[in-house]
């Protein structure tokens, strides 16, 4: 058998602030937005890519605290760590070198979720 993540799932408390965030400050495209079952659903990510699946909604199942954090990979960590600061985003934690050829920071979202942002050099 051959499977492949297709989506991570945040609930999120504002689906219009995830979306500034993600989209707007970080640039992941949005694939789609619907509703489903009375709630609004986005898609993001870049095509053929694993996607980042975002519920509005008042009930969160998946707390900030849970230790899940969300990856990506960035060009240049030095270019991301500019861009953050030009968005007023702070860096949560960061940057981290655990061996030569990975550094990464984290950042948070509008509910609190980390996002990692790592280099490989």
């Amino acid at each position: 058998m051959l499977i492949k993540l297709n989506w991570i799932t945040l609930r999120v408390s504002n689906l219009e602030n995830s979306l500034a965030f993600y989209n707007g400050k970080l640039g992941l495209p949005i694939q789609r937005r619907f509703e489903s079952r009375g709630r609004q659903i986005a898609m993001l990510g870049i095509a053929n890519e694993t996607k980042l699946e975002l519920i509005e909604g008042s009930e969160s199942i998946l707390k900030p605290e849970a230790g899940i954090s969300i990856g990506y990979e960035v060009n240049s960590l030095e270019e991301a760590i500019e861009q953050l600061k030009a968005l007023d985003i702070p860096i949560v934690r960061g940057p981290i070198q655990p061996n030569p050829h990975l550094r990464f920071i984290y950042i948070t979202d509008p509910d609190g979720f980390e996002v990692q942002l790592a280099e490989h050099i």
